[in-house]
């Protein structure tokens, strides 16, 4: 049997009961390390589940998949996902995979950032299309997010951001080179998105457009959901490029049309509840 098992949001106890028991009867456990990360380490993890964990990084699962899959026709194999495990889309062709080799397979949920941002008092049928804000580089600049949360803005739809993850990346220099040499592991942090969707907003306004989404637009940067040190900081895009929500990960909201319920949560977490209250009174119904 296949476990494909979600370790919640948080540090080594986040894990479900019937996940738990799932990996302390399995004889291999391999642990992704690529889409998301916990508060805790590896070796943590390993103490408080008894077993042994080996780190599965983009490369093994995308690219060694049968080898992570290997007797697990004839034994128990744990995949362990941070959030939910399917989160992300990788974690859906390992299940097509174990089903062609006809292993079974079994996933055990958890909670994820995709419904754990209901922490903030945003409700969640009022989400739009998730997006995820990717790392500029010089060379180059994708719009394609703005687009996306610009739509869900006019649709009334609150727009989830996740921001982007590098970890085990390579240089081109050393990619083009065959070099097995990773750059340190960068998180995008609040202020970064806030910064990089700003300047899309100048960009926009100097093609001549009226974007939907300015630098009053209500937002809100959320760090560590889960953790005992969470932090939550609402208030306009402009001041999301300043606020201080410390350690990754990070992810943020742009706000649509709020009910005055959302808008009182709202300002419990309010950066300026002068700014807040001004520029949410035209976005409430």
């Amino acid at each position: 049997m296949l476990y494909l098992v979600g370790l919640g949001l948080g540090d080594a106890k986040d894990i479900t009961v019937k996940g738990l028991e799932a990996v302390r009867r399995c004889r291999r456990v391999y642990l992704e390390a690529y889409t998301s990360v916990l508060t805790v380490g590896k070796e943590a993890l390993e103490e408080f589940y008894g077993k042994e964990l080996i780190l599965a990084d983009r490369e093994m699962v995308e690219q060694e998949a049968d080898s992570l899959l290997k007797e697990a026709d004839v034994c128990d194999v744990a995949f362990l996902v941070v959030g939910d495990p399917f989160g992300a889309t990788t974690h859906s062709d390992l299940v097509l995979r174990a089903v062609k080799l006809g292993i079974p397979y079994k996933v055990i949920h958890n909670a994820s950032i995709m419904n754990a941002v209901g922490c903030c008092g945003l409700q969640l049928y009022n989400f739009g299309e998730t997006v995820s804000i990717v790392f500029w580089t010089d060379t180059w600049k994708p719009e394609s997010f703005f687009d996306k949360i610009e739509k869900n803005r006019q649709n009334g739809m609150h727009t989830l951001c996740l921001l982007d993850i590098k970890v085990k990346e390579q240089s081109l220099e050393n990619l083009m080179k065959g070099r097995k040499i990773y750059e340190p592991p960068r998180y995008m942090s609040v202020n970064q998105a806030a910064e990089q969707l700003l300047a899309i907003i100048q960009n926009r306004r100097l093609q001549g457009e009226k974007p939907e989404i300015t630098e009053n637009t209500i937002c809100v940067g959320l760090a560590r959901v889960g953790a005992p040190d969470e932090k939550i900081a609402s208030g306009t895009l402009q001041e999301m490029s300043t606020v201080e929500l410390g350690a990754p990960l990070h992810s943020l909201i742009v706000t649509g049309t709020m009910h005055p319920l959302e808008l009182e949560m709202l300002k419990l977490f309010s950066v300026d509840s002068s700014s807040l209250e001004n520029n949410a009174c035209q976005r409430t119904t």
